[in-house]
């Protein structure tokens, strides 16, 4: 067995969530209230797989809470790129609900985007959500972006070309990928300038948080 599958964290509930990222009782109850909107609507629009519908606390909320630990201490403000069902997006939300942090969740569906408000509503965790496409939005007018995110949102190349409005020297890239990371890494550095660290997955033996930074256009 690899040390990357030894990482894995085996979440299947709340209880084993808690025993794996210790968060307050309140954290636990906005995630459980998320859960129980996330089922609700995914009756109607497609949230998430439905072959993962059972095992929501480990492969979507820790899957999508593993970023915490990459986050600045001085994070001032975030951006979530196509985030669809809320991940990581809500979910950095309702876990960073007691910091002054200014979130940003963007989407060009309505239906997810409504989605989106309502699972911010019933967990009381704070949000902007933009029902717009990624590059449709003035990313000047968010201010400096400490952190950009993104989960199964696009190859790496069309990621950056999305994210790169959001940039500075000082921001983040903190993106969940799976298998052939490797290449996408490879393919965007033709396009791109950047440093990359490849961070093992807590959640998924086949996963990978790719951590990025000093984004500019064209190589080097």
């Amino acid at each position: 067995m690899s040390s990357h599958t030894k990482n894995v964290q085996q979440v299947v509930d709340r209880e084993s969530f808690s025993a794996v990222l210790p968060v307050s009782r309140e954290t636990l109850d906005r995630l459980a209230a998320y859960e129980s909107c996330l089922r609700k609507w995914q009756r109607s629009i497609n949230l998430v797989s439905a072959s993962t519908l059972d095992a929501l606390w480990g492969r979507h909320f820790f899957d999508s809470a593993q970023l915490l630990p990459h986050l600045p201490e001085n994070l001032t403000r975030l951006v979530d790129l196509g985030s669809g069902g809320g991940f990581p997006g809500v979910v950095l939300a309702i876990l960073l609900a007691d910091r002054d942090v200014e979130i940003h969740l963007i989407d060009s569906d309505r239906r997810k985007a409504a989605f989106l408000r309502e699972a911010l509503r019933q967990s009381g965790a704070r949000a902007q959500v933009h029902t717009c496409r990624i590059e449709d939005l003035d990313a000047g007018a968010l201010g400096p972006v400490d952190v950009v995110t993104a989960r199964a949102c696009a190859p790496m190349t069309q990621l950056l070309d999305w994210a790169a409005a959001f940039f500075t020297p000082q921001t983040i890239g903190l993106f969940l990928k799976g298998q052939g990371v490797g290449d996408e890494l490879t393919a965007a550095h033709k396009c791109w300038t950047f440093k990359a660290q490849e961070i093992p997955s807590r959640s998924d033996p086949a996963g990978t948080i790719v951590k990025l930074q000093g984004l500019a256009r064209g190589n080097t």
